[in-house]
């Protein structure tokens, strides 16, 4: 088991590039900007078709007054989702761009609607009217919109980039010379859709959008298989089980079957027929993830209610509200359950089981699948029994669901408890107190030494003449006004400050400089760097103002974002920190900086 989870940590550098890829983000987040549509409709829905269930059927006009609202929201769902695919990944592209020479997103939605629509339709032309076929324009022509989107944004940025544009004069204002600059790309996509789809139905004899479905259809039809679902839950749990976020990763893969499933389930329960279909969004928000990913929603209770470990119950005290509403990341972390050898298998085994007793109810019992969608946050139970519409089965199964997930989690959880009991009966609370003041005692005298090293990273204006040294000066704080000077000689009260950096870039009138302190005084390198010239950007107290408004930025460009614990002599309990680095993953202005977007204008 432990060998196991040791080679999916070392692979996770490489899921965490698949959740930021940016076709990836763009297809999660443009997905999830059309939600309120689905959820929206599915309210008509619900409304139109649950009644039927005990024999009522609303009149005829309030009936097509109800079905009306949701054909005009679902039923051009993938129009929608075209735009915001388009949008999303049209910012991607533009964190690759100057910040003065951006893709127009609205130019470029307008743009991947338009091609979709060729890609999608079929011109409808009678003597009394005409119009377009919407056979492909709801969840069935998601996958057509997500292309659409994509090649919309890669024409885009080719033409943008290189500044293939209609470029007017300066004195022209700026909406309208942003409407000439979109022309040329904006025409070159319409056109590239319009040729292609020529050449497509000549060849083919239907809409690129039906071909992609005969294409994709054979795996969605394997994705609705008992090894299909093991695979896609089972994957998405083993993710979140490393620390990755699984649903980053499987879901955009799966997105648009999710939702064309659940319009098929419709669409087969209003003519009377069966729905078969098992992989929906609904499955996945209310069976699946019952409680969140690794389907805790037994197991919050259980630490709540069934623990005898005084920790574990005050985890599942804190947990047990947010898990109720499918929010289990305090659960996940604080258990924890992530990396925690001991919950592997109940995390990744109870999801599977759950999606297969809900495709052995729907393929032998009968049971028609998900057909209505509510928001994720509905509690498991309540979710499952709407968006089955309320079916008497489903009230088995949720039961038998509930069963299976106590008993696959029971046998796991009992060890932990006792293995938690026993480390708690083995450490007492002076114990405890004594170890933690112990800790605290050596860091702190560590720090006095100098034996911890803190590394910073800051934006400065300017350019530095030498890109590496050691800056020195003496510091006197003002502590009425809480600010210090820094000055060359050495004045009364003052003392003596040393600041190591060095240059990492430059870009746009400004430097990325790494900053070590080798002393450690109040606002040391913000008084520091403003002395000799370059205040740090951002810098209200110490910086200029007149640098920092044009470019709309408030606070500090600094950060501390390295830690090297580097002991000289003994360390006692912490003696394990040694020769350690601990690096923050992300600071939130080096990219930007090395992107060229913190430029000056």
């Amino acid at each position: 088991m432990e060998q196991l989870i040791a080679i999916i940590e070392k692979g996770q550098p490489f899921f965490n590039a698949i959740a930021r890829n940016k076709y990836l983000k763009a297809i999660r987040d443009g997905f999830i900007s059309v939600i309120p549509i689905i959820i929206f409709s599915s309210i008509f829905c619900l409304v139109a078709s649950v009644p039927n269930i005990w024999g009522f059927y609303w009149p005829d006009d309030i009936n097509n007054a109800l079905w009306k609202c949701y054909n005009y929201s679902m039923g051009i769902l993938a129009i929608a989702c075209a735009a915001t695919t388009a949008k999303h990944f049209a910012d991607a592209q533009n964190r690759d761009l100057p910040k003065n020479n951006q893709i127009n997103f609205i130019s470029c939605m307008c743009a991947a609607i338009i091609g979709f629509l060729l890609l999608s339709s079929d011109t409808i032309a009678t003597d009394a009217a005409s119009g377009f076929n919407t056979t492909y324009l709801g969840s069935k022509g998601l996958l057509t919109a997500f292309i659409a989107a994509f090649v919309t944004g890669v024409i885009y940025k080719f033409f943008i980039k290189r500044n293939i544009t209609v470029k007017m004069p300066e004195q022209v204002p700026p909406n309208i010379s942003q409407t000439f600059k979109d022309i040329i790309p904006f025409s070159v996509c319409i056109t590239v859709f319009w040729v292609f789809d020529i050449v497509f139905r000549a060849a083919f004899g239907f809409c690129f959008a039906q071909g992609v479905i005969q294409v994709f259809q054979p795996l969605f039809t394997a994705a609705d298989g008992y090894i299909g679902l093991a695979v896609i839950y089972g994957a998405m749990s083993l993710f979140w089980f490393v620390g990755v976020h699984g649903p980053s990763i499987v879901e955009p893969a799966i997105a648009a079957a999710l939702v064309a499933n659940m319009t098929d389930n419709l669409a087969a329960f209003q003519a009377g027929q069966h729905a078969s279909a098992v992989l929906t969004q609904g499955a996945q928000y209310f069976v699946v993830c019952m409680g969140g990913t690794g389907a805790t929603l037994v197991l919050v209770f259980m630490f709540c209610f069934l623990a005898k470990s005084q920790e574990m119950r005050a985890v599942g005290k804190a947990a047990i509200v947010p898990v109720c509403f499918a929010v289990n990341e305090p659960l996940l972390f604080a258990a924890p359950i992530v990396l925690n050898p001991v919950f592997f298998v109940p995390f990744v085994f109870a999801p599977i089981a759950n999606i297969w007793i809900l495709k052995i109810f729907i393929d032998f019992l009968g049971m028609n699948g998900f057909m209505y969608t509510l928001p994720w946050t509905v509690p498991g139970p309540i979710g499952t029994i709407m968006g089955l519409g309320f079916q008497p089965l489903a009230f088995v199964m949720l039961a038998l669901i509930l069963v299976v997930d106590f008993v696959l989690y029971y046998p796991f959880f009992r060890a932990y408890d006792a293995q938690k009991c026993a480390e708690e009966a083995e450490i007492s609370q002076e114990e405890l107190a004594a170890k933690n003041a112990e800790s605290l005692r050596i860091l702190n005298q560590k720090l006095k030494d100098r034996e911890l090293e803190k590394y910073y990273l800051c934006v400065i204006h300017g350019s530095m003449k030498q890109k590496s040294g050691v800056l020195e000066g003496w510091l006197t704080k003002d502590e009425k006004k809480n600010k210090v000077t820094v000055s060359e000689r050495r004045t009364e009260g003052a003392k003596q400050i040393r600041t190591k950096y060095a240059v990492l870039a430059e870009n746009g009138g400004m430097s990325l400089v790494e900053v070590e302190l080798l002393t450690g005084r109040t606002h040391q390198i913000r008084a520091h760097f403003a002395s000799v010239g370059h205040p740090l950007l951002g810098d209200g107290k110490y910086g200029s103002n007149a640098l920092n408004k044009p470019l709309g930025y408030k606070k500090q460009f600094l950060y501390s974002y390295k830690l090297k614990f580097a002991f000289t002599t003994d360390a006692g309990i912490l003696e394990y920190l040694n020769g350690r680095t601990f690096i923050a993953p992300e600071v939130w202005f080096k990219s930007e900086f090395l992107s060229g977007k913190l430029t000056k204008m």
